[in-house]
């Protein structure tokens, strides 16, 4: 009896310690977000450990960039089951490569009208956020409604995307239509994650994600050097009162042991400057970071 009341102890005593690290964490979180003139969401989740965290887990953020992602994984489903290949060549005429956005591609190929392997418009699209190269996939798969509905086939619903870079371009309120929860991103990301290592074409998109050029000091900025993080970036615009509606980052950060976790980090509706905002992000990134390190990864 003595011995069975022992382990009891010992069962609460332990978990308690669990309920308090991750408690510990999100105090961490709410320090770095205390004072701060912007709307965050965070999730955290780590398959392997199935430590969870969420602020703000279930209210709608507008994604901007980070629907990318979203996008890729639906072309990449047509690359699976046969409809595309990743080496096809793909016609981009120079009307498609609009000149008054972010485009690394049109700066590549100005004139246009030359064809390009899927896989390249990919890796514009996905490491270097390349908007032309976004609506070139979209035009590719059929439309915004293609990519909502696999994102939606594979059990993520509290996502919306409805609308391409160059709507949002012409009306800054078509971006409130592209929306996710922070849950819903770190949702994905698990999926993905679980996935890439015994599917070839996910394995791409990992490569893809760890060569993002956007938003260095974001998930990454704190990070020690060398530390794998496959991500994806979001940027929005200013309104003319000094607005910001979204500066974003989500991704999977492997830890020195080979262990994993994904995290999302929506700041929307911010005040703030841009620095700040990156750091919001790459605070929230270390303070996660340190608490899986000092956790599971000794």
């Amino acid at each position: 009896m003595i011995s069975k009341i022992i382990l009891i102890l010992i069962f609460v005593l332990s978990n308690s310690a669990v309920f308090s690290q991750i408690d510990l964490l999100r105090s961490k979180i709410e320090n770095i977000l205390s004072g701060k003139r912007a709307k965050v969401g965070v999730a955290i989740s780590s398959l392997e450990t199935k430590d969870t965290l969420s602020i703000n887990g279930n209210e709608q953020f507008v994604m901007q960039s980070v629907f990318k992602f979203h996008l890729a994984l639906a072309v990449l489903s047509h690359v699976e089951n046969c409809k595309l290949s990743l080496k096809q060549n793909v016609f981009v005429p120079k009307s498609d490569l609009q000149t008054d956005t972010w485009s690394p591609l049109r700066d590549k190929f100005p004139d246009g009208n030359v064809n390009l392997a899927l896989e390249e418009i990919l890796k514009y699209t996905v490491s270097h956020s390349d908007n032309n190269g976004c609506d070139i996939l979209f035009k590719l798969i059929g439309g915004t409604k293609v990519v909502n509905d696999f994102i939606h086939s594979i059990g993520i619903n509290d996502v919306s995307i409805s609308a391409t870079e160059e709507q949002m371009h012409k009306d800054m309120d078509a971006q409130f239509t592209n929306w996710s929860t922070s849950k819903a991103a770190c949702m994905l990301l698990n999926k993905f994650t679980s996935n890439y290592a015994q599917n070839e074409t996910h394995k791409y998109l990992w490569q893809l994600m760890t060569e993002t050029s956007t938003g260095p000091k974001r998930l990454k900025g704190l990070l020690p050097e060398g530390t794998v993080v496959a991500h994806k970036t979001g940027t929005s615009d200013s309104n003319d009162g000094g607005m910001t509606f979204a500066i974003n980052d989500i991704g999977v950060v492997v830890l020195p042991s080979g262990k994993v976790y994904s995290i999302a980090v929506f700041v929307s509706n911010t005040y703030e400057s841009y620095e700040t905002n990156e750091a919001i992000i790459a605070n929230i990134s270390k303070a996660t970071y340190d608490y899986f390190i000092s956790k599971t990864d000794k």
